[in-house]
């Protein structure tokens, strides 16, 4: 029995490994083209960042002369890979994920910091100054999101534990019983603020503009990524593509858990593939505004403003939904009694 779940689980990581690189880039060409009709640019075709991925995989590793080439070579794998781990689980399309249990809710908040700290070693460990710069403005960008981060996820918990009896910290859990069907007004008001800031806290999480001081071409020449190329290169795009694909099916677990197939009647086939295909477009949908949407509307912040954009604003935001959420389980209280 051991050596049937090993082997169901490892060919379950490589399936939805591939199934998260292929959507991956596929979203990624979704929004260049999406940001450069916005921008009155024709754009690249919606294949280019498999070409680029391809063009990449065939070239060769240039490694620093001043680097630690052991890290700098291992940096870019532990990106890409720890992106991966981060799908095994999070529901996909209303399914349970391939690995589950209690408390991978925090598990996950840990995860989400893996990518980002694999950039900064590598960075670190090129040896270049611009490098060392964006590495320095990753982690303190990092330590400016990771606490909204961690206040909309956990006031989610929280008020699932409010509402339900059962693993609160379990994001299939959470994603088979969703929130808003049992807040009242001003729970609505405050889940509308947490949604809010973990969207703000994406492009962030993803290197995007405003939010990309960490890789400011026209500032540092690329920054944490600058030294690197060839197939190392190609993974960290990868890890990008596979990031924004987890952490925006998240959101649609936490907030968006729901499928249409019920309304229609069909057998379990097609309930799948409306329900599949539904999934898609919600991703789609926080794809495009948290990431596309910010990026061409907003011009880059410097590592000041984002921190206070962060350290104040959002936070205050996360901080007044979790308070309204509070608020609303006292009403409900008060009203059932």
């Amino acid at each position: 029995m051991t050596g049937e779940i090993f082997f169901r689980v490892v060919m379950g990581t490589i399936g939805i490994a591939f199934f998260a690189l292929f959507l991956g880039l596929s979203y990624k060409g979704i929004d260049r083209k999406i940001a450069a009709h916005m921008q009155s640019r024709i754009g690249p075709p919606l294949r280019q960042p498999f070409w680029d991925v391809g063009k990449l995989l065939v070239k060769d590793n240039v490694v620093p002369e001043n680097a630690v080439s052991w890290l700098f070579n291992l940096a870019p794998v532990v990106c890409l890979a720890s992106s991966i781990t981060l799908l095994l689980y999070i529901p996909i399309a209303g399914y349970e994920p391939l690995l589950h249990g209690h408390g991978d809710l925090i598990l996950i908040l840990y995860l989400l910091t893996i990518p980002a700290l694999s950039m900064v070693v590598g960075g670190f460990a090129s040896g270049s100054p611009y490098a060392t710069v964006g590495a320095q403005r990753e982690m303190v960008t990092m330590i400016s999101y990771e606490f909204p981060l961690a206040v909309a996820i956990i006031s989610v918990a929280w008020k699932m534990s409010d509402a339900f009896k059962g693993d609160i910290f379990t994001l299939s859990f959470i994603s088979s019983h969703p929130i808003w069907g049992n807040v009242g007004l001003l729970g609505v008001a405050g889940l509308i603020l947490i949604l809010l800031a973990l969207i703000i806290v994406l492009p962030a999480e993803l290197s995007k503009i405003p939010f990309d001081v960490a890789e400011a071409e026209t500032e540092i020449a690329g920054g944490l990524l600058v030294e690197y190329s060839g197939r190392n290169l190609a993974m960290f795009y990868l890890a990008d593509g596979v990031k924004t694909f987890a952490l925006t099916s998240l959101v649609v677990a936490i907030f968006f858990p729901y499928g249409i197939s019920q309304f229609f009647g069909l057998g379990s086939i097609p309930s799948f593939i409306i329900d599949f295909l539904f999934f898609l477009l919600k991703i789609f949908l926080v794809m495009l505004f948290s990431v596309t949407l910010i990026r061409v509307g907003v011009a880059r912040l410097r590592i000041s403003q984002v921190v206070s954009t962060y350290w104040v604003a959002i936070t205050l935001m996360a901080l007044l939904g979790l308070v309204l959420l509070m608020w609303d389980s006292q009403v409900l209280t008060v009203r059932w009694w």
